[in-house]
């Protein structure tokens, strides 16, 4: 039975307050809490339901970022992955190159199934999955709240502008998640234990016949304007007259 790759991402934890750097150049990382990113964990615990299922024989997760990067995969195999690839970049890649280097992954595994979240919520740029089956040739599903695997098609339901559209895929392919998918599993201490034990490889991003480079530089990093103070008006005209000063109606 075929394997299912889930591609997951390390980012600041979404609880954790992000911070401009004094000289604009970029987010301030040190000390912050990292964790897998919340829609690549909602995409592992649907190939570990599927797997539960029996339509799968095995989950294999995989990352791509600095030696650290490890203790988001090691994590996620305390969910209940049963092995990790670890692709070592202490760059951060564009989407392009990231799709690149889980196209040679997936090559290499063969899976039945190709899963990630629909974005990053570093960056939002949801583009890794398209590019991922583009590059590999295969049918794409994104932004899917309801997963269903017959034989050998995957029937998705998407989240769209207009509602919900359902789709048929046939297998292999990729599939982006959506929040709604599921809610991801509570990790207990002995499955952290048990972790430390299950297969983990390491590759260089060199040894993929990869060499990313940069095709959107970022000048200058802002933090958002801070909120004005809102104040109270008695009647629609007080509304009005309050906006005109603040030259949002004419």
């Amino acid at each position: 039975m075929k394997s299912i790759l889930v591609c997951i991402k390390r980012v600041v934890d979404y609880n954790v307050r992000v911070r401009v750097k004094p000289d604009n150049s970029g987010v301030a990382t040190d000390g912050l809490k990292m964790s897998i990113n919340p829609f690549d964990e909602i995409a592992l615990e649907e190939a570990l339901r599927i797997r539960g299922r029996g339509q799968a024989g095995e989950v294999v997760v995989a990352s791509i970022g600095p030696a650290d990067t490890q203790q988001q995969l090691r994590m996620a195999l305390a969910m209940g992955a049963d092995r990790a690839l670890l692709v070592e970049s202490a760059a951060s890649l564009e989407p392009l190159d990231v799709a690149k280097v889980f196209v040679k992954l997936a090559e290499r595994e063969r899976p039945l199934l190709v899963l990630l979240g629909k974005q990053a919520i570093d960056d939002d740029n949801n583009q890794t999955g398209q590019m991922l089956a583009a590059l590999w040739q295969r049918p794409q599903a994104t932004f899917a709240s309801k997963l269903e695997l017959t034989g050998d098609k995957a029937i998705v339901t998407r989240e769209v502008d207009a509602g919900l559209e359902t789709v048929e895929v046939e297998l292999p392919a990729v599939i982006t998640t959506d929040l709604r998918l599921n809610e991801p599993r509570y990790v207990k201490l002995p499955e952290i234990m048990k972790a430390k034990k299950k297969p983990f490889e390491t590759f260089a991003l060199s040894t993929l016949g990869i060499s990313p480079r940069q095709r959107l530089k970022p000048v200058r990093y802002e933090p958002p304007q801070q909120r004005q103070k809102g104040i109270m008006v008695k009647t629609p005209q007080e509304l009005v007259e309050a906006l005109k000063k603040r030259g949002l109606v004419a």
